[in-house]
């Protein structure tokens, strides 16, 4: 399960902003920057699913509020577009400190606007991903209705906005006009995602229309058929969070170890992290080794006893079904249950290794079908010859050479 992490950093003012920092289990390929929406806060459901998802395929996200929203710090009604920038900024400022600089910035609805704002001053950044956003900052300005009146005549109105007041003054207003988001756009020099729903009833998808035209390549532009503004729908974000991560991993750093060529029969261990969890392949699988957590592991892989057991479970399965199948005997299923255990052996005759103890793999079976007793015995005494079973109790010698440093 992905790990999140309250944490608190300032912004340019000293306001401390409130975040939240989803980890993946795995150590994080890339640092992920998200912006959420201006009605919205880090905690909505939308920013919370993406999160989530994006923490499956090994991203690391941070996701705050902005100056004066959810648990931040500040006064709302004294920032503008421009802190809202800011803020990603000290965000940025922030991963880099701590971990890694944001390879990747999402931003929903107008943080999707902030954040093609912002990348130009991330230099670690190398794609950005929009979902529902405007083409310009002033779009919100729609919003207002007739509280747009009451703040050109007296400076500032409360406006609603998702069911949410907002108190807004004139200089937020001037300010979302001081910015030319087409010529950014035009400059951005990084990879840009945008996702818009058709039948987004906020912001319209002609807003998207006119992002794609002002970016230059490489860019893309993905159909959120059947969503709304603010991915309510679990399914549509969960969507909207594995297409960018797909479309991410051409344009993000991958710090898994680069897995050597593997001829057949062989088999290659790698570290992930500096304790137990490690990476195993053939030439054509991979999969995972760890520890459980009572010895200090992630959990997040068999232990080498476990593989040791698959070994000699699989094995023994498939001997026993291909001898049943030769001997066309009624065979309708096999299962198979193993465990390992150390059992004292102080008489025993060539203990002399480990102090009077011997391994134990103890292996129940279970046949099921219309077999004679006769039929059981034999796949049972099949069962002790299958090749794995063989090798585990003859003689194994083990070499091992020290290879060079690569």
């Amino acid at each position: 399960m992905p790990k999140v992490r309250r944490i608190e950093f300032p912004n340019a003012n000293g306001d401390l902003l409130a975040g939240s920092l989803t980890m993946p289990d795995l150590p994080p390929r890339a640092f992920v920057l998200f912006a959420h929406c201006f009605t919205c806060g880090k905690d909505s459901a939308a920013a919370s699913r993406i999160a989530r998802t994006l923490a499956g395929h090994r991203l690391a996200v941070l996701r705050f509020d902005f100056t004066g929203l959810g648990g931040s710090a500040g006064d709302f009604a004294n920032t503008d577009f421009s802190s809202n920038i800011d803020d990603l900024v000290a965000a940025a400022d922030y991963l880099d400190r701590t971990h890694a600089a944001p390879a990747l910035l999402i931003g929903h609805s107008l943080g999707g606007t902030a954040a093609l704002a912002a990348a130009g001053r991330m230099p670690g950044c190398r794609a950005v991903a929009t979902i529902g956003a405007p083409a310009t900052p002033d779009h919100i300005e729609r919003q207002f209705g007739a509280s747009r009146d009451e703040i050109d005549a007296t400076g500032e109105a409360t406006v609603t906005l998702g069911g949410r007041a907002f108190r807004i003054r004139r200089d937020f207003i001037d300010d979302l006009h001081r910015h030319d988001l087409a010529e950014r756009v035009g400059a951005l020099r990084r990879a840009l995602l945008i996702l818009h729903a058709p039948l987004d009833d906020v912001v319209s998808i002609d807003e998207a229309g006119r992002i794609f035209q002002a970016a230059r390549h490489p860019k893309s532009f993905v159909s959120l058929d059947g969503a709304d503004h603010l991915l309510s729908n679990a399914d549509d974000a969960q969507y909207a969070a594995d297409t960018i991560a797909a479309w991410s991993r051409r344009y993000l750093p991958d710090d898994q170890p680069q897995r050597p060529a593997v001829e057949g029969g062989e088999l290659w261990v790698g570290e992930l992290d500096a304790r137990f969890l490690r990476q195993v392949a053939s030439d054509d699988h991979a999969w995972l080794a760890d520890e459980p957590r009572s010895m200090g592991g992630s959990n997040l892989g068999p232990d080498p006893y476990e593989h040791l057991l698959a070994a000699l479970g699989t094995c023994t399965s498939m001997t026993v079904r291909l001898y049943a199948n030769r001997k066309q005997w009624p065979l309708e299923d096999i299962d198979v249950r193993l465990r390992h255990r150390r059992d004292h052996g102080a008489d025993c005759e060539g203990c002399d290794d480990g102090g009077g103890t011997i391994e134990v793999l103890s292996r129940e079976i279970t046949l099921a079908g219309d077999l004679s007793d006769e039929q059981r015995q034999r796949l049972l005494e099949i069962a002790d010859r299958c090749p794995v079973h063989r090798t585990l109790t003859g003689r194994i010698r083990i070499d091992t050479v020290l290879a060079a440093a690569s």
